[in-house]
């Protein structure tokens, strides 16, 4: 018999490497703002985003608690990184996914979920009343019904999905030792800003909420507009969401995600998504009202291969956001 290896570089599995993604000081971000910026860079996760985590967290529990066995059908809906993630999961796990998707998936997400083996079901309409999100989920109802040994996870009021982000703000108080004063997240489900919400609160850091949300989200309220770029905001409530534990809310369109991109990019060498770039642009409109020597982290969400069709594509940019309406 082979000895075993045990080191701290080898992992057991590829799901063993989720997590525990380096905290990157941003010096370069905003130079002349007397404040320490520092960015969780979520796309070294193996899948490519924070969404591994929340994808792991309620793909384990449910096959711990026997919801889930070997050759069920995982069926969800998903705008892209968290089927990535879901996909990832369920081919390590032997199972199947069904993920349920609306047009403004990216074309490379697409690709990414059939080299996985994912089956892809598009709705084509948005709902009346909720946009493209209640569209998805009518459709994954409709397929629950008539896929049998089928699982919806529901990352949307799945109580695992805030404990995965349990651990992102541990990672990160560990690194600052507890000292920081604001956190930047991206919304969606609200998972990931609930999970570090709880972690804040347990342990009394200093650390203040800021959400940033997209605009034509209805997320903090307001009407539902079109919105171009997937992975922030949504067209109905948070079923996570407590309010009384967010500071404040920033809100940026296509056109800022685009610029805050670019900024990353081209200032600190990182090649991040949709969302990272709307943090980005949301922390610089909010940098003039913070003390100085202020402590900020952002969560960066996803890495920018998945956005090449778009945001990173100077023709996609210029037909379709550049000439945006303001």
């Amino acid at each position: 018999m082979k000895p075993s290896l045990q080191h701290p570089l080898i992992k057991n599995n590829i799901l063993s490497t989720v997590g525990h993604t380096p905290l990157i000081s941003l010096s370069r971000l905003f130079p002349e703002v007397e404040v320490d910026l520092f960015g969780k860079f979520e796309s070294l996760n193996p899948a490519g985003s924070i969404k591994d985590r929340t994808a792991l967290q309620l793909i384990s529990h449910a096959m711990e608690t026997g919801e889930l066995q070997q050759g069920d059908t995982v069926i969800e809906s998903s705008s892209g990184n968290m089927a990535i993630g879901l996909a990832q999961a369920c081919i390590f796990n032997h199972l199947k996914l069904i993920v349920v998707v609306d047009p403004n998936i990216n074309l490379s997400t697409v690709k990414i979920l059939k080299a996985y083996g994912a089956r892809i079901e598009q709705v084509s309409e948005p709902a009346e009343e909720g946009g493209y999100l209640e569209a998805r989920l009518q459709r994954v109802h409709a397929l629950l019904e008539e896929t049998e040994n089928s699982f919806w996870p529901n990352q949307y009021k799945n109580p695992q999905n805030p404990i995965a982000h349990y651990q992102t703000m541990h990672e990160i108080s560990m690194a600052l030792h507890g000292q920081l004063d604001y956190l930047f997240v991206a919304t969606s489900t609200c998972g990931t800003l609930m999970g570090c919400a709880e972690y804040i609160k347990e342990h009394a850091l200093p650390t203040k909420l800021v959400a940033v949300d997209a605009v034509g989200s209805v997320i903090f309220g307001g009407e539902p507009k079109k919105r171009l770029l997937q992975g922030h905001g949504a067209g109905k409530p948070s079923q996570f969401l407590d309010k009384s534990v967010v500071h404040d809310v920033i809100k940026v369109d296509d056109k800022e995600c685009v610029e805050g991109c670019r900024e990353l990019l081209n200032r600190e060498a990182m090649f991040c998504g949709g969302s990272s770039g709307g943090v980005v642009s949301a922390c610089k409109k909010y940098l003039p009202s913070l003390p100085k020597g202020s402590r900020c982290a952002l969560l960066l969400g996803d890495r920018g291969e998945r956005y090449l069709d778009t945001i990173y594509n100077p023709e996609w940019v210029a037909k379709h956001i550049t000439c945006q309406p303001s």
